[in-house]
């Protein structure tokens, strides 16, 4: 699964270590810069899926860097979410009217600030707009999931866990696994969860005698893969 690329644009080393460090435990790619000019050239070398950018900055301002980001092709989409501790409302809407996508006012939990990077990166199209194994087809633009032609009714869990399986396909997933890439928050979820919803995306992959393609191993869990023999 391809991870995103998040940059951290923030001056107060402590606090970019600590979302630095969190969000890779998420299982992104993190970068991490402390001004407003190092932000733009990081942007310039590589474009990055996401950008947290703090407001108060050394040199260049948070937001002129969204403003300069925002004046040029290449990044004039670039999903924003700046960081700022100036919570006034007034102060919100001018971060959004320069060019944010988002304002997250400090301090902040991590919960919540994973809840925006999550939010913000689902907006993303696709860089696979469509998945195929064995006679699945998905297409993830307009989530139509069909097997050997035939549409698929699935909910939003079972789509979001057969995504995730074909985007790694042989590969065993722990029911912690699962409930961390399939499920809002997996915090508030029990492990038995996961089998009732395995379970029900069987019944919909298999209907007219399917070939069963989720693979159980015992005391390890579950994998999209052929059969055996």
């Amino acid at each position: 699964m391809n991870k995103a690329d998040l940059l951290v644009v923030e001056d107060d080393p402590e606090l970019s270590r600590l979302i630095g460090y969190n969000l890779e435990k998420q299982g992104y790619t993190v970068r991490v810069v402390g001004d407003g000019e190092a932000a733009l050239e990081e942007v310039r070398q590589k474009r990055p899926d996401l950008l947290l950018l703090d407001w108060m900055l050394p040199g260049i301002s948070g937001l002129e860097v969204c403003r300069q980001l925002r004046g040029q092709p290449k990044t004039a989409t670039l999903p924003i979410v700046m960081l700022s501790a100036r919570g006034e409302e007034t102060d919100t809407i001018r971060g959004l009217d320069t060019g944010a996508d988002d304002y997250l006012v400090k301090p902040f939990s991590m919960d919540a600030l994973f809840a925006r990077v999550k939010a913000m990166l689902r907006r993303l199209p696709p860089a696979d707009k469509t998945l195929r194994f064995d006679t699945l087809v998905m297409d993830r633009v307009s989530h139509k999931v069909e097997r050997s032609g035939r549409l698929l009714t699935l909910g939003p869990t079972e789509y979001r866990l057969l995504e995730f399986f074909m985007l790694n396909p042989g590969k065993v997933f722990s029911r912690e696994e699962l409930l961390k890439h399939a499920w809002e928050r997996s915090s508030f979820v029990e492990l038995r969860t996961v089998d009732v919803h395995i379970r029900r995306l069987r019944q919909t992959l298999n209907e007219g005698d399917e070939q069963d393609l989720i693979r159980t191993v015992r005391a390890r869990g579950y994998a999209l893969d052929l059969p055996q023999g």
